[in-house]
C-alpha cells in the first residue's frame, strides 16, 4: 500500500459540490486515490509539509496542439488572422517527424505542468514523414501526466477547395483504419487510466462530410469521444454558411456531432440557438481565451454558455497560437475577459479556478473522478506555495488567479510526484529544451 500526506495546507479549495474550502488541513493519499481529508491525519508513508501553500485538484487541459511548440513567435504568422495563420504555418509543419512529434510533446507537457495541469487533451491532425500519434503516446508516458490523445485528420487540400495544401492531408479510408488501430492500441477506459484516446478531425473545413458522419460513428462503436474545432472565428462562421448552407452548430447537429461524447474548441462565436442545443445536448466546449486574442478571433460567451447548461472547460490551445502552455495563466486570462465583456462583478477567481479545474474534468468525460478534492477522487492535486513575492501582501490567498504563482510548488498525478520543489521530477527538462531549440535552428535553416 503507497501513502502520502499533503499536511497542514494554509487553505485547501476542493471545488466539490458544496465549494468547501478547508484551512489547516491534511490529505491523504492511498494508492493514487484520495483516501480521506481532515485535521491530525497520519500516515507511515511520505509526507509533504503544505504549510504556507494552497492546494487545488489539478488543473485539467481541454485543447492543445503540442506539436506547435517547436512554432512559437513564428514572424510571418504573429500578425495573422486564423486562415492566414494556419497558410503561413502549414509548410513548416509538413517538415516535422517522428522526432518532432515526441520532442515537442514533451516540452508542452512540461509546461503544463510547472503550471498546475495533471491531466490535458491533445488534438494532433498532421502526420508528416512517419509521424503517428504513438509519438505523442510515449513522450506522454515518460512526463506522467494524464494524456487524452486525439486522433486527427485532414481529408481536403487547397486542389479541392480546403485549406491546408495537398501534402499534408490523408486518404479517409486510411485515417479511419488508423483511427482504428490507435484506439485498439491504447484506450484505456478504466477509472484512473492514464491514457485515452478521442476521434478529432481537424475542423469542417478541412475534412469531408462524410468522415465526420464515419468519424462520429466509429467512435460511439468504440465507446471514446469526439472532438473538432467549431465556431472558432468570423471567417469560420462564412465558410460554413457559404458551403454548408447552415451555421456550425447546425452543421454539426446534422452530422451527429452533438452529445455528451462530443467536446469543441472555441466556440467564440456560438449564437443563442447553438447554445441552447449544446446546453441540451450536453455537447462540450473548451474555452481558449489566450488564442483567441491572440489570433483576434474573439471573446467567447463562457458565461452565457454556464448559465444555460453548457459544460465547459479550459484550453490553452497550440503554442503557435498561444504562444504559451500555462493552464493557471490562461484561467486568469478567462476571468478578466470576462469581466471586459460583462462587467467588473461578473465573473470570479473562484469561478474561473472551477472552469479550469473541475469545468475541464466534466468536459472531458473524467468529472466522477478528477476536478475535484474529494475522498475516492483521483489523487491529482497541485500545491502552490504563497509564501514568494507574487503574492505577498495578498488578502486572499485562495483568489488565486489574482495574487498568486503562475508556476507550482508540487504536482502529483494518481498520487505520485511530477513536480517536486518546482522541478520537472520526471524528465531531465534542460536536455529536452536543449533538443527542441536544435530542431527550431534547423526548421529554421
Amino acid at each position: 500500500m503507497s501513502q502520502t500526506l499533503i499536511q497542514g495546507a494554509d487553505i485547501i479549495l476542493t471545488m466539490n459540490d458544496a465549494d468547501q474550502e478547508l484551512k489547516g488541513a491534511d490529505i491523504l493519499l492511498e494508492n493514487g486515490v484520495i483516501a480521506d481529508i481532515g485535521e491530525g491525519l497520519e500516515t507511515t508513508g511520505e509526507t509533504i509539509n503544505a504549510a504556507g501553500c494552497v492546494v487545488t485538484p489539478g488543473l485539467v487541459n481541454t485543447h492543445h496542439h503540442l506539436f506547435q511548440t517547436l512554432t512559437r513567435a513564428v514572424p510571418a504568422a504573429q500578425d495573422a488572422a486564423l486562415f492566414g495563420w494556419l497558410q503561413t504555418l502549414y509548410p513548416i509543419w509538413s517538415r516535422l517527424g517522428p522526432d518532432h512529434l515526441f520532442t515537442s510533446t514533451q516540452i508542452g507537457l512540461a509546461e503544463l505542468a510547472l503550471s498546475g495541469c495533471t491531466m490535458t487533451s491533445d488534438h494532433l491532425y498532421l502526420y508528416p514523414n512517419g509521424g503517428r500519434l504513438d509519438d505523442t503516446i510515449h513522450a506522454a508516458a515518460e512526463v506522467g501526466l494524464r494524456f487524452h490523445a486525439t486522433r486527427g485528420s485532414m481529408s481536403i487540400g487547397e486542389s479541392k477547395g480546403g485549406l491546408p495544401p495537398d501534402a499534408l492531408v490523408e486518404h479517409e479510408p486510411a485515417i479511419l483504419e488508423d483511427c482504428i488501430r490507435v484506439v485498439d492500441t491504447f484506450h484505456d477506459a478504466n477509472p484512473g487510466s492514464l491514457i485515452r484516446i478521442g476521434l478529432a478531425p481537424c475542423s469542417p473545413f478541412s475534412v469531408s462530410r462524410e468522415l465526420m458522419r464515419e468519424t462520429a460513428v466509429l467512435a460511439r462503436d468504440k465507446g471514446v469521444m469526439l472532438h473538432t474545432h467549431l465556431a472558432e472565428n468570423d471567417e469560420d462562421i462564412a465558410f460554413s454558411e457559404a458551403n454548408f448552407g447552415c451555421r456550425p452548430g447546425q452543421y454539426a447537429e446534422e452530422l451527429g456531432w452533438v452529445g455528451e461524447d462530443v467536446w469543441h474548441a472555441h466556440c467564440v462565436k456560438l449564437d443563442g440557438q447553438e447554445i441552447d442545443l449544446f446546453a441540451h445536448t450536453r455537447t462540450g466546449v473548451a474555452h481558449c481565451p489566450c488564442s483567441n486574442c491572440r489570433l483576434g478571433s474573439g471573446i467567447a460567451p463562457v458565461i452565457e454558455m454556464q448559465k444555460a447548461g453548457v459544460p465547459v472547460g479550459l484550453g490553452v490551445d497550440g503554442s503557435a497560437s498561444n504562444d504559451a502552455g500555462n493552464l493557471i495563466a490562461e484561467a486568469r486570462q478567462a476571468l478578466l475577459l470576462q469581466r471586459v465583456k460583462n462587467g467588473g462583478d461578473a465573473y470570479s477567481a473562484r469561478a474561473a479556478l472551477r472552469l479550469a479545474t473541475r469545468g475541464g474534468a466534466e468536459v472531458l468525460g473524467r468529472g466522477r473522478e478528477c476536478g475535484q478534492i474529494t475522498k475516492g477522487f483521483r489523487a491529482d492535486l497541485a500545491i502552490w506555495d504563497m509564501s514568494g513575492v507574487e503574492s505577498a501582501g495578498s488578502w486572499d490567498p485562495a483568489a488565486l488567479l489574482l495574487a498568486g504563482p503562475t508556476r507550482v510548488r508540487d504536482l502529483l498525478v494518481e498520487g505520485k510526484g511530477i513536480v517536486r520543489d518546482g522541478q520537472l521530477a520526471t524528465l531531465d527538462l534542460a536536455a529536452t529544451v536543449a533538443r527542441q531549440n536544435d530542431m527550431v535552428r534547423q526548421l529554421m535553416a
